[in-house]
């Protein structure tokens, strides 16, 4: 009987361990990150995640030994393939996308790449001196001539779209135009927590857009409450300056007398009460009503000969 190695046995129990207390665990793809770009995002994501990079064999072997611990943890394994890491971590997996994205970067493509957006080449002045460089522009695809003594790109071109594959000869021109279109960095593939798996599409959420849904999210409940008038600790006040606005209404248009409404209803009765005494023959008002009408009369004079006299400045 062959006899595993000791080194591949403590591989698995590390991995086993990194898996059974780790909060938050992520299956990672690494593949195309050069060595030196790949310290960089170590450096800047150390103290945060714990990156462990090991045969997917090995992980495979240790996800199984948890399983029973942490379920459905072994269907990490679906997304075991080609250059992978394990990403341990105590943050949630929403800020745990969001960190390794913060660290990419753009690095020259070498040709064989998938192009992650389209490329463009702009239209513009080059650094090259004028020479054979224009033709090899114009061999792969970019529209180039010589003007005034500069070799000059004649009008802006999309030399691959997204999702195709970047030319080696293209690859070098545009690193010669220093044009650096491939993003470097760790790509999370999915993410473990709580027996819960998330994957990049339901991680990659903009944080400024996520905010805004949530604040047009309160402001629509907001407003469903107070129209529906239902009560809660937020628009409590502004359900009873509305009820109160609503009785002292429905008081008014029902003629009911409360403390409220008691001073408005008898000027109401005063304006009624001058109205029909002016239909009134004068020598049947008493002296009071006379001089309230007079008051009245006075009141609105003053106020036509001031309209008039605006209208004549």
């Amino acid at each position: 009987m062959h006899e595993i190695p000791v080194w591949k046995k403590d591989e698995v129990e590390k991995l086993t361990e990194l898996l059974r207390t780790s909060p938050v665990v992520a299956v990672v793809d690494i593949e195309g990150i050069p060595a030196f770009q790949f310290q960089q995002i170590r450096s800047k994501l150390r103290g945060i995640i714990d990156l462990t990079i090991s045969r997917n064999t090995f992980i495979e072997r240790a996800l199984d030994k948890v399983v029973e611990e942490r379920e459905g943890i072994d269907r990490l394994k679906e997304h075991l393939s080609g250059q992978t890491a394990l990403v341990a971590t105590d943050i949630n997996p929403f800020k745990l996308f969001n960190r390794m994205e913060a660290t990419k970067t753009n690095a020259p493509a070498s040709g064989g790449e998938i192009a992650p957006e389209n490329i463009k080449v702009m239209k513009g002045n080059t650094p090259f001196k004028p020479g054979p460089v224009v033709g090899e522009l114009q061999k792969v695809g970019i529209p180039a001539s010589i003007q005034s003594g500069k070799v000059v790109i004649n009008k802006t071109k999309v030399v691959v779209k997204k999702g195709e594959v970047i030319d080696s000869d293209l690859a070098k021109m545009l690193t010669r135009l220093d044009i650096n279109p491939v993003i470097v960095g760790l790509n999370l593939r999915v993410a473990y927590e709580n027996g819960t798996l998330f994957d990049k599409e339901i991680l990659d959420v903009n944080p400024e857009e996520f905010l805004d849904a949530i604040k047009k999210c309160a402001g629509d409940a907001f407003s469903l409450s107070v129209n529906a008038s239902y009560p809660t600790r937020d628009n409590i006040r502004i359900l009873l300056s509305k009820a109160s606005k609503d009785a002292f209404s429905l008081a008014m248009n029902s003629d009911m007398i409360v403390r409220e409404t008691i001073k408005l209803k008898l000027s109401e009765a005063h304006m009624r009460m001058l109205a029909l005494s002016k239909k009134l023959d004068r020598d049947a008002l008493d002296d009071h009503i006379l001089k309230a009408l007079d008051m009245d009369d006075k009141t609105a004079n003053d106020k036509k000969e001031s309209q008039e006299d605006t209208e004549d400045q």
